[in-house]
């Protein structure tokens, strides 16, 4: 019984979703469709993995950095084959990487649940525009202030945060990025309020200004490719290998001799280093900020990311999230209905392949 009802739970769900925008005939129909949809596919997969000697063909190996070269050089080239609209696009997905990976450090490698990652965020945003806007401090005078406090805040936090586990840990990250939050809306003489902050500086080297939209993606993917090598080399390193030990298993890297404390407030403070680069790129690319871009959904969103690209995998974390950069745009067209679409591509997603697009099995999330 219970198997036949988790094939119309699912159908059910998503045409009881559809039916304020489609009417009761269109959400019986989506109902139908998916009712015989979800088995079919259901029964194929069994049959694919039952059979799979029979389509399984060995792959040439092919070297990462072969595959890497035409990324490179499509990234490189965007600006001279795409409009301005899909250029803007592409900084906001670095921006994301870069935040997504951040957080990566935090949940993937180290296991760490963090519910409120939006406030570090908020932190390297807010300190940056205050320095430029209203100290006038210049972008590279500002920046190292900027990165400074965003990893001193997730040093602070994870110093009482981490003598509790699991859940607990959640809900302090979760309610630290609130008080972020309130403070930012509530403290008008510093942040100006809900009115934001304008008149935000552009990064420039050399007296070359990046406020051109084009300087400033060569700018900002520069960053991205660097922030991506060092979080790798990072992972490779023995730094990275006790990070993961801590996550799989933390009595048993602790009886190894890691000092595992050390090791999360390490993670903690590098995690939220790499929001606030990605929180001054955001204010300089806006030149405005205000609270609402820090929500509790902000970090909801970056979690998404995490998961969907697979939780410890930096390539499938970058994926991740260009895809829900992206994706969203692309659905645009059909306005009511792409966060339905959306949604259920995530649900999706999860239950065929919860591990998410390039994770391994395996991995947890601890306190």
């Amino acid at each position: 019984m219970e198997k036949y009802l988790r094939f119309i739970a699912a159908p059910a769900l998503l045409s009881l979703l559809f039916l304020p925008f489609g009417g009761l005939k269109r959400a019986v129909a989506l109902f139908g469709f998916l009712a015989i949809l979800i088995p079919a596919l259901k029964g194929l997969f069994r049959y694919l993995i039952k059979h799979k000697e029979r389509f399984i063909f060995k792959m040439p190996q092919i070297d990462k950095k072969i595959i890497l070269i035409p990324i490179l050089l499509l990234s490189f080239s965007l600006p001279f084959a795409a409009k301005d609209y899909i250029v803007d696009i592409a900084i906001l997905t670095c921006i994301y990487i870069i935040l997504a990976q951040g957080l990566n450090i935090i949940v993937g490698f180290t296991g760490l649940l963090n519910l409120g990652f939006a406030a570090y965020y908020a932190i390297g945003a807010y300190t940056y525009a205050i320095l430029t806007a209203r100290l006038g401090f210049d972008f590279w005078t500002a920046l190292p202030f900027s990165l400074a406090l965003s990893a001193l805040s997730g040093l602070l936090l994870a110093i009482p945060a981490l003598r509790l586990r699991g859940d607990y840990f959640a809900i302090v990250t979760l309610g630290f990025g609130e008080i972020v939050h309130l403070i930012l809306n509530n403290w008008d003489s510093l942040t100006y309020g809900p009115n934001g902050i304008s008149g935000i500086a552009a990064p420039s080297v050399m007296g070359i200004s990046f406020e051109s939209l084009n300087y400033y993606y060569y700018f900002v993917l520069v960053i991205t490719i660097v922030a991506l090598i060092i979080i790798n080399n990072v992972h490779s390193s023995n730094i990275g290998r006790a990070w993961i030990s801590i996550r799989e298993d933390e009595i048993a890297s602790s009886s190894m001799g890691i000092n595992t404390m050390s090791y999360k407030l390490y993670s903690s403070a590098f995690g939220a280093f790499w929001a606030g680069l990605a929180g001054v790129l955001f204010a300089a690319k806006m030149k405005f900020i205000s609270p609402e871009s820090f929500t509790f959904m902000e970090s909801v969103l970056i979690l998404c990311m995490v998961i969907l690209g697979g939780i410890g995998s930096i390539a499938g974390v970058t994926i991740g999230a260009a895809v829900l950069v992206v994706l969203p745009e692309l659905l645009r067209e059909v306005q009511h209905y792409r966060m339905i679409l959306l949604g259920a591509g995530l649900i999706a997603l999860m239950i065929f392949r919860p591990q998410g697009i390039l994770g391994g099995r395996g991995v947890s999330l601890r306190g």
